[in-house]
């Protein structure tokens, strides 16, 4: 026990853990096979499982720097560049892997071993580059150097090059492919860098041992390609199957995409481009982190994937979190001097659809991934395989998030003369979604986010990384809570969330009913032309003094407040007289589409239970039998007109009913909202502060009055002495009719659902619609496309507003732009008055560009 404990002193902090898990388990034997022997065949040797599938990669796309590894590191001494040659030449010498490269035969790629291969170091020299410039040049050719691919079919795939700053500083840039190396192998290349460059600069020869100490590097008992042959033997057969039928267990039914909200839709084919952006954890945070994990009985590595999936979790809303994980896959001591491409992919799957709590997660996650491990020999290659995925080129198989841990940073090297330190650069490649790498430092936990520049924002990266370290100080200060209840955002998220955006405050009259704002603009302009349809003319003292008259007549047949009252007319100037005629009373109506069939008609004059029905005389035929009092507008007026023309005084409150308009039905039956005077008022009000109607202005009345997009056609041009124009009763659905409308009565505010707008901007004749100053859109989702076919062909303002019926009309609105750099039109911001929430399942508001579901609050409800 005392010689196991001293091997584990050590190892790196997580590995250390990991197998103080299995000490207290009882569970130290881990050794599964026997010791890798030497390799009988030195000539024809196999691929790696691993390098198999990068190999396949490279043959679909040859010459990408997808897979390249690159370092550079700042030498600041006296570097002696003959040393360093030699030291390189060494390294080289001692690595087969080093010296391979990638042959096809007979159609089978193998290993192709050069018995010497030369590294020359490229020296660059920037030393008479002004200071101004030499930080630009540098990062120029740091990345040039790391986007630069290899030819796997010519050795060496490692490259060298140094960038000479002045006479003491020094960049070494060290680029290997991938199927030559992996993270392991950098520390393993610098610590031999090390130690060679010292015994060499001291001309001692590197299996010698004097009295400073100084530890030889022997001669290494295996090559990677030993590994590979001992692999393809090894592993295959029941041990093979075993394996895979665990992975296959475990993935049964795994979501095939996790869906992260991006900022641009997800390309059709993956480009790998990306960038990274850097975080620190501080040292409380660290500790705390620690603690949590020492007293949880699990590792470092679990709490922070723990933490990781809860963030996937909330920012996706998918149940089943997938998050690819690398291992070191170095399960013999043989193993970890060498250079190659060891490294295997795991797939750690979470699942949160008991919302646990993060103890119960992070105990979920501690057997989840200690069973990955008992099963890590198989490559992922081969999980992949068996599992047989749906494949897309638009994103890797089995998960597109991956979260690495590095226990061991590369750090300063004391070199003689000359310390080594590792340069953080911007990179620009991402071969998954997003990969989250933390670091291990003296300071506290360093991290680093690299996502695909396809998908995200830096901004959208650094909020996340923003809720990640929330999210962390919550998971430590309360680990019992519920992954649904700990807090992503801060402070001043919430205020700018709830209430920064939501300072919607507008002052208005609120205790006035819509026809009494009707009212009084008749006594502002009661000459202007209110309503026109066809040939016909109303001015607002006509449409009034109508309106009143049916009043009147509606008060002696019961009508008062909040009475239902039915409307089932065609489009026309009666329809207009009907609806104020309704308010006017007292009354509320309900619009009846005569072009419904006889069962939802049937259905919502039952529901409803209308006591008076408006309608006309050739639709009678057609209504479903019902229990109204029916007046027809057009052939019942001989006994309306008798009626005072003077208007009433019924004494409601803007709080009362002013209409109730049924739902379509299409999630179930359909169901009457109610909505009352004030929220329409708010909403007309609103309306007018932000498009500023005038006595000039024309607005088509064309929308069914079954919908509610009507009610701001009828009642905001009313309301502010703009004319409306009344379009005949199947107009909405005739764009040809609707440009020579416009044309002919000089329109300019229209409304159409997208699809309509479609059509309409398909007419050869648009430029005869100059006139128009704005176009509203709602009812369906805008395509962005559209927008942009819109202002080539139309010269007016385009606004976007959004709003279910059981509000108040409309609730949110946008003003689309010409040059938007956009890929989706936003339902843009809350009216005045209205407050909107996004929040999750759980009512807990969501982050800035998160899905969620829209909750509404405010005067329009």
């Amino acid at each position: 026990m005392k010689n196991i404990k001293q091997k584990i002193a050590n190892l790196s902090a997580e590995k250390r853990a990991l197998l103080e898990l299995k000490l207290k388990n009882k569970n130290t034997n881990t050794s599964k096979y026997q010791g890798i022997p030497q390799r009988r065949n030195r000539d024809s040797v196999p691929l790696s499982f691993a390098q198999e599938r990068l190999w396949f990669l490279d043959q679909l796309e040859p010459n990408k720097p997808f897979y390249n590894i690159p370092g550079a590191f700042l030498l600041q001494g006296n570097l002696n560049l003959q040393v360093l040659q030699q030291t390189l030449s060494e390294i080289v010498r001692r690595h087969e892997i080093l010296r391979t490269s990638f042959q096809t035969v007979d159609g089978t790629p193998i290993q192709a071993i050069q018995p010497k291969a030369t590294i020359e170091i490229a020296v660059v020299d920037l030393q008479e580059l002004p200071d101004t410039e030499l930080e630009t040049i540098l990062h120029q050719k740091i990345q040039q150097e790391a986007i630069t691919p290899f030819d796997l079919e010519k050795p060496p795939l490692i490259r060298c090059r140094l960038l000479k700053l002045d006479i003491t500083s020094n960049v070494l840039l060290l680029t290997m492919h991938h199927i030559v190396s992996d993270g392991w192998s950098i520390g393993v290349f610098i610590n031999e860098l090390s130690a060679l460059y010292q015994a060499f600069s001291q001309g001692k020869s590197i299996s010698c041992v004097d009295a400073t100490g100084f530890t030889p590097l022997a001669e290494l008992p295996i090559q990677y390609a030993d590994f590979a042959v001992w692999q393809r033997n090894w592993l295959s057969g029941e041990v093979l199957q075993n394996q895979l039928n665990y992975w296959k267990q475990q993935l049964h039914g795994a979501p095939e995409l996790l869906q992260l909200p991006t900022d641009r839709p997800r390309p059709n084919l993956q480009s790998y481009r990306g960038t990274n952006q850097n975080f620190t954890l501080n040292t409380d945070l660290t500790q705390k982190l620690q603690t949590l994990s020492r007293e949880s009985g699990s590792t470092l590595f679990m709490t922070l994937q723990a933490a990781f999936a809860t963030l996937l979790y909330r920012y996706s809303g998918q149940s089943d979190i997938l998050i690819g994980s690398p291992i070191a896959n170095r399960n013999r001591s043989e193993l970890e001097s060498l250079i190659g491409f060891f490294v295997n992919t795991l797939v750690l799957r979470s699942r949160f659809e008991d919302n646990p709590s993060f103890e119960s997660l992070l105990t979920q996650v501690r057997e989840t991934t200690l069973k990955a491990y008992e099963h890590q020999d198989v490559p992922f290659e081969q999980v992949v395989e068996a599992l047989r995925p749906k494949r897309s080129l638009s994103y890797p198989p089995l998960f597109q998030v991956m979260f690495v841990l590095d226990n061991a940073p590369a750090g300063k090297i004391e070199l003689p003369g000359v310390t080594l330190s590792e340069l953080d650069f911007q990179s620009t490649i991402s071969k998954f979604d997003l990969t989250l790498v933390i670091f291990e430092s003296d300071q506290g936990l360093l991290g680093s986010w690299e996502y695909n520049t396809d998908l995200f924002d830096g901004s959208t990266i650094k909020r996340m990384a923003g809720h990640f370290q929330n999210l962390l100080s919550a998971i430590v200060e309360n680990p019992q809570q519920s992954v649904s209840e700990l807090p992503l955002l801060s402070k001043a998220e919430c205020n700018q969330l709830l209430v920064e955006w939501n300072d919607t405050a507008r002052e208005y009259p609120t205790d006035k009913c819509i026809h009494q704002l009707f009212e009084e603009q008749v006594e502002k302009t009661p000459d202007a032309i209110a309503v026109v349809f066809d040939t016909e003319k109303l001015t607002y003292q006509e449409l009034n003094c109508i309106a009143n008259q049916l009043a009147h007549h509606l008060q002696s047949l019961g009508v008062g407040p909040e009475v239902l009252v039915g409307i089932c007319v065609e489009r026309s100037i009666e329809m207009v007289v009907g609806l104020l005629g309704i308010l006017k009373a007292g009354g509320a109506y309900v619009p009846f589409d005569p072009n419904y069939p006889q069962e939802r008609l049937s259905y919502m004059l039952a529901d409803s239970g209308v006591e008076v029905l408006l309608t006309q005389r050739s639709l009678l035929e057609s209504l479903p039998q019902n229990q109204a009092t029916v007046v027809c507008l057009d052939t019942d007026w001989g006994t309306i007109e008798q009626q005072s023309q003077d208007n009433l005084d019924v004494g409601i409150y803007s709080d009362r009913l002013a209409y109730v308009i049924y739902t379509s039905g299409s999630t179930g039956k359909p169901k009457g909202v109610m909505n009352t005077h004030q929220g329409i008022h708010n909403r007309l009000r609103w309306m007018q502060d932000a498009y500023q109607l005038t006595s000039s202005d024309r607005v088509v009345q064309k929308t069914p009055s079954s919908f509610d997009v009507s009610v701001w056609e009828f009642f905001w041009a009313l309301l502010t002495g703009a004319r409306i124009v009344v379009a005949k009763p199947e107009g909405h659905k005739d764009s040809n009719y609707l440009v020579n409308l416009i044309s002919q009565q000089q329109i300019t505010t229209i409304h159409f659902v997208p699809s309509m707008l479609q059509v309409f901007l398909q007419e050869p004749d648009l430029k005869k619609c100059s006139c128009l100053k704005r176009v509203f859109c709602s009812g369906e989702a805008l395509p962005f496309e559209l927008t942009q076919r819109f202002f080539s062909k139309l010269e007016c303002e385009l606004h976007n507003l959004y709003g279910p019926t059981e509000a108040a009309i409309d609730v949110t609105f946008w003003q689309c732009q010409p040059q938007e750099n956009l890929q989706i039109v936003p339902i843009g911001r809350p009216i005045a008055n209205t407050q909107i929430y996004i929040l999750d399942s759980h009512l807990k508001p969501v982050p800035i560009g998160v899905a969620g579901e829209l909750y509404i609050g405010g005067d329009g409800l």
